[in-house]
């Protein structure tokens, strides 16, 4: 991407930096406390009681067997937020191929695998085929939301896809967080509903823009 190692958020004084492999666990463990009440992986992962391993073990296949080999997770020192993007080139793993991935988080959704498959599958379907970042997840430790954390997650790859005119993609769970995601340039492209009787989530495009006039 050619940032450097770390990147300060505009405005905010948050130091971001990419994630190393001894980053992983503290981050997934902070991105399950983070997603603990999302309405789609309540949807998916429906035990309370073993939502959180399952969540942890989610994020950390998914950093490990598809995001982090390609540079594309962010955090802080103190692991207090994570931003999981897949840059734009990267091979797109097929849905045989996410299964195998994911066989770790298996025993977690076993119970709702109909779902989970019809979800990934719809997923897949809707998403864009050209060059692009997707935020396949963002998420700030609940004690420390509401400091600009979040925003200055997203800022080394945001501030990238404008140098580079590459857009960037997102599926938003919460209907509170798409007007945050709209001050950074997105818009809503679909209003969709999980497959089961599951709630709603939002896709959401942001064209690269153009530079600030001074």
């Amino acid at each position: 991407m050619g940032e450097s190692a770390a990147e300060t958020g505009a405005g905010t004084g948050v130091l971001v930096r990419r994630a190393t492999p001894e980053d992983v666990a503290p981050m997934a463990r902070q991105l399950a406390r983070t997603f603990f009440d999302d309405p789609v992986l309540s949807h998916i992962f429906r035990s309370e009681g073993r939502r959180l391993p399952g969540l942890r073990r989610y994020f950390q296949t998914q950093m490990r067997a598809d995001l982090l080999p390609f540079g594309g997770c962010y955090t802080t020192d103190g692991h207090e937020g994570s931003a999981l993007w897949a840059p734009a080139g990267k091979p797109t793993l097929t849905i045989a191929q996410g299964f195998v991935a994911m066989r770790p988080v298996l025993p977690f959704v076993v119970a709702h695998l109909a779902t989970t498959m019809s979800l990934l599958n719809l997923i897949e379907r809707i998403h864009p085929r050209e060059p692009h970042w997707y935020l396949a997840s963002l998420g700030v430790e609940p004690k420390a939301q509401g400091k600009g954390i979040g925003s200055s997650l997203l800022q080394p790859v945001l501030d990238h896809c404008d140098r580079e005119g590459l857009p960037a993609y997102l599926e938003s769970s919460k209907a509170r967080n798409v007007p945050f995601y709209r001050r950074h340039g997105f818009e809503v492209t679909n209003e969709l509903d999980v497959p089961g009787g599951g709630p709603k989530f939002w896709t959401m495009w942001r064209p690269p823009q153009p530079p600030a006039i001074p």
